[in-house]
């Protein structure tokens, strides 16, 4: 334990007297969080519909049809119950509820009006006001035909209309500067657990000072957590100082859980460390690292939802983000932060980076005994 704090405290001073590293820190994220959370998703694709129809008419039925034969739909089933339904709805398993009054076609046929509601996910602001609108114009549509077959014209010559009640859930003032927000701290998060991890040991090969270390009767364990350990820290610092600064300056909700998310981003970070330090040892200048790891890290964040929906891309390219550890924390972040998911609804998540860390964070070790 002497060994290892010892080989802490010289790495602790070796980051703070670097001044390439100390800009990386402090500066660089504040910049991220400030410009790029204006970012925003204009296209969406695979919305995920729930309907709950407690009407069971041939009206209900005719509406979803209509939604069925969208392009942009897809109508994963009909639920007895809205509370089951407000679940899928919080464990990211559907997009929007559509929901039909008991009363749905008696008001339609006896009133010429009736009541139908719409819960969206609103945590992506762009992307819930892309579902509404795309909800009315079907709607709409189907409520001409509607109208058309049963009432014809009204007395104004005008077709009659449905009174369609909206609710955006999680984010009733579709603020998309929350959803990018949380999107910004995974890449912050990633920046130091990635780069600067593998940046700290490479700049050792290139000084020399890794082979002595190696000749040293220092067990190699040791060598590798006081590497990996610092940057671990600093990583839930930033963290941290990105909640701050979102709290501060777009009143970032936090309605999960704290405890929950800084686990989930320790579990992050450990395959964030494992992937800088697997690149360190297959790197033998920065210059060399850097080109590899932009290549991972600029695939990473494409494909983790950051800035366009997971949900929206082919499905051969879902199946290969199974192994971008980004979206699951990309994931795991929003619905912590802006749902307050509970760990039950992110466990998948959560394992899944545990095991990835495990993987990942093995075959660096190895791979470095092998090669330093």
């Amino acid at each position: 334990m002497r060994v290892l704090i010892t080989l802490l405290r010289k790495e602790f001073l070796q980051i703070f007297r670097n001044r390439m590293m100390l800009p990386i820190i402090f500066v660089v994220p504040v910049i991220q969080m400030v410009v790029l959370v204006y970012a925003a998703s204009l296209e969406m694709k695979n919305i995920e519909m729930v309907v709950v129809d407690d009407s069971h008419s041939d009206a209900s039925w005719r509406l979803i049809s209509h939604f069925e034969g969208s392009a942009y739909f897809q109508v994963k089933g009909s639920l007895l119950s809205f509370i089951k339904a407000e679940d899928m709805l919080l464990s990211d398993g559907a997009d929007v509820i559509l929901h039909f009054p008991a009363d749905f076609e008696e008001q339609l046929i006896n009133t010429g009006a009736t009541d139908l509601q719409l819960a969206v996910n609103a945590i992506n602001a762009t992307e819930a006001g892309l579902i509404n609108a795309y909800c009315n114009q079907v709607i709409n549509d189907y409520n001409q035909q509607i109208r058309s077959e049963w009432f014809g014209m009204d007395a104004t010559g005008r077709m009659a209309q449905m009174e369609i009640s909206t609710a955006y859930w999680y984010n009733p003032l579709l603020d998309y500067k929350i959803y990018m927000l949380s999107g910004i701290l995974v890449i912050v998060v990633t920046l130091i657990g990635m780069f600067l991890t593998a940046l700290n040991l490479v700049r050792e090969k290139e000084l020399g000072t890794a082979e002595q270390m190696n000749v040293t009767p220092m067990k190699k364990f040791h060598f590798i957590l006081a590497k990996l350990l610092p940057f671990l820290l600093i990583g839930l610092f930033e963290l941290t100082l990105g909640l701050l600064i979102g709290r501060l300056l777009f009143d970032l909700p936090i309605r999960g859980s704290l405890f929950l998310l800084f686990g989930m981003a320790t579990a992050f970070l450990v395959v964030a460390l494992g992937i800088g330090l697997l690149l360190s040892t297959i790197s033998n200048t920065q210059q060399q690292m850097m080109f590899v790891a932009f290549f991972f890290f600029i695939t990473f964040i494409l494909m983790s939802g950051v800035f366009t929906p997971a949900e929206s891309m082919p499905e051969w390219a879902r199946k290969i983000n199974l192994v971008n550890p980004l979206a699951y924390f990309m994931k795991a972040i929003r619905m912590i932060l802006l749902k307050g998911s509970s760990f039950h609804d992110v466990a998948r998540e959560f394992y899944s980076l545990l095991v990835y860390g495990t993987l990942v964070l093995s075959l660096a070790i190895f791979n470095y005994r092998k090669t330093s």
